[in-house]
């Protein structure tokens, strides 16, 4: 629809010159706020949409954009999300947009650490961050501001940074509906637990300290009179897990109802399954290991946040910030879902 209008046809819809349209769409020259507002409000109106890839080809100008993204097997959580990152670059690809992925371990914060010496030293126009470590995110925020180079949030939102857009799930609010979630099921002075994995040491990443956070402040306000045991677990180590989950409900036998703040709730559930035990699980995402386990009844609930989407829309952000010098919205919520054995089939993670 926008094509269809000549840059002559804008000026005079605005009231301004057709040189003033050309310096607002280019993005090159000072015009005044007053003519910005003008021929902006015509281009909303309008729908006005530029031809980018004649443009950027003929400007051969490419675009760099660098994902800070966790390792991951297939088939995990952020396999989702970079199906979505993968999604975007192949619908970019005409717009000469690059998207590399660099990896840190989750539950290691050096790993992360490690990668903002090679940002320093790395070319590129955009950013994409998940923000696993709160105090290191800082850090690379604080190096992105001084480069002036953009960048959007993704896994937890950091209100201390200066990130063109966030996408993903309140945190805080989930953990307060899982809090509701599991509450319903006990009675108040029921003891329970929260499974929590760990690498090196009792690392938490900053989205599952949000989670917790808004968990037991529900608590609190219902005057939740029972004890909130935490167990840490071994990212890798099966074996050991078995070990330390065996000693605990040896200890707790009372203990029927619990959650952890990750996709990795499949893990805890195996071991229910093997010792036969019912209890009642509150996991996040949806990923098949986990719907295995909620389709046979060994979770209870999951939590979801469309990774996929969440994967496409960072991509598009920095695109349209960018290139297109469009405002994009910095806050973007996704839907937090609650799935059950009975509505699992009819979820929709996809673009």
């Amino acid at each position: 629809m926008g094509n269809t209008y000549r840059i002559k046809d804008i000026a005079k819809m605005s009231g301004v010159s057709a040189g003033t349209v050309d310096r607002i769409l280019h993005n090159r020259g000072k015009v005044s706020e007053e003519a910005y507002k003008k021929v902006n409000k015509v281009l909303k109106e309008i729908d006005y949409q530029p031809n980018l890839i004649a443009r950027s080809l003929a400007l051969k100008k490419s675009y760099r954009f660098i994902a800070l993204i966790p390792l991951f097997a297939e088939g995990e959580y952020w396999a989702e999300l970079c199906n979505g990152i993968d999604k975007a670059r192949q619908e970019l690809f005409s717009y000469n947009v690059e998207v590399e992925r660099l990896y840190f371990d989750q539950y290691n914060q050096q790993s992360f650490d490690e990668l903002i010496p090679i940002l320093e030293q790395t070319d590129y126009q955009g950013v994409v961050i998940a923000t696993s470590f709160y105090s290191s995110v800082m850090r690379l925020t604080q190096l992105l501001d001084q480069k002036k180079t953009p960048y959007v949030l993704i896994d937890a939102f950091i209100d201390k940074t200066n990130c063109i857009a966030y996408y993903g799930i309140n945190s805080f609010d989930s953990g307060y509906i899982a809090g509701r979630l599991l509450y319903d099921q006990i009675n108040k002075t029921d003891n329970i637990v929260i499974f929590r994995f760990t690498h090196k040491g009792d690392v938490q990443v900053t989205q599952e300290i949000k989670r917790e956070e808004g968990f037991r402040n529900y608590l609190l306000e219902k005057d939740f009179g029972g004890n909130i045991y935490t167990l840490l677990l071994e990212a890798n180590d099966p074996n050991k897990n078995t070990a330390i989950l065996d000693n605990f409900f040896d200890k707790h036998k009372d203990i029927n109802a619990g959650i952890i703040f990750n996709s990795k709730a499949h893990l805890v559930a195996q071991h229910f399954k093997q010792k036969l035990k019912q209890f009642f699980l509150i996991g996040y995402d949806v990923i098949k290991s986990n719907t295995i386990y909620l389709e046979n009844g060994y979770i209870s609930y999951l939590i979801a946040q469309r990774p996929e989407v969440q994967g496409f829309n960072c991509i598009r952000a920095l695109f349209r910030h960018i290139i297109l010098k469009e405002e994009v919205n910095r806050i973007n919520y996704m839907p937090i879902d609650i799935l059950i054995k009975e509505n699992i089939k009819y979820y929709n993670n996809y673009i």
